[in-house]
């Protein structure tokens, strides 16, 4: 496992936005593992956040000329990527959009450059791609060209399908999605740790019942 998503788990494990202990998930399922990116939600770790995303998508080598960023959370998910890749000498636009169009001022729907060339859309977590299929449609519909997604956690688990809600997403949309860490580097991470390999066989067990093949 690259060093970064190990870092990037026990980061989330101390800000305690990854748990493990009995949760229900939005689709109904019980799992062993909880994961709320509303969590990161001071200066210090939204910085910290912004360096693994610009790691994971410098890593990935996606070519793209701008980030965009889906309301809410990916409004500040973007921002704080842009600065944290100008920190490594790619100073890039970024732009995001609202829930409900603004009718004064510069109005619209829109804020920040122009969408224009290739944009990488950057977010939390896919549930049902619904955010990314409302960013794709904004992009398209301003000229511009989707290049793929970046998320933070990719659950690595079937959606209504044999599919993952990433994997719908590479295939609805034509798009690469890179995430700064998955279920299996999280497997790899509590193999390692003696003081979290109690929640080992619970989080195995889920993966079998409800992961991807």
């Amino acid at each position: 496992m690259s060093n970064f998503r190990h870092d990037f788990i026990r980061f989330s494990l101390d800000r305690q936005v990854l748990r493990f202990g009995d949760f229900v998930t939005k689709a109904g399922r019980q799992s062993p593992y909880f994961f709320n990116a509303g969590l990161f939600n001071d200066g210090l770790s939204t910085l910290t956040l912004s360096r693994f995303y610009a790691q994971s998508i410098i890593e990935s080598g996606i070519d793209f000329d701008m980030l965009f960023g889906p309301a809410y959370k990916g409004i500040i998910l973007a921002s704080a990527t842009a600065m944290a890749l100008a920190e490594r000498g790619r100073n890039l636009p970024f732009a995001y959009n609202r829930k409900e169009a603004k009718d004064h001022g510069e109005g619209g729907t829109l804020v920040g450059a122009p969408l224009a060339g290739k944009v990488l859309i950057i977010d939390d977590v896919i549930s049902a791609g619904t955010s990314v299929r409302e960013s794709v449609n904004l992009i398209r519909a301003a000229g511009a060209e989707p290049a793929g997604v970046a998320i933070a956690l990719d659950r690595m688990e079937r959606g209504l399908g044999e599919l993952s809600a990433v994997q719908e997403v590479s295939r609805d949309f034509g798009l690469p999605v890179v995430a700064i860490a998955t279920l299996e580097d999280m497997l790899g991470y509590l193999q390692q740790s003696p003081e979290l390999q109690s929640h080992l066989t619970a989080v195995q067990a889920y993966r079998q019942q409800y992961g991807i093949r």
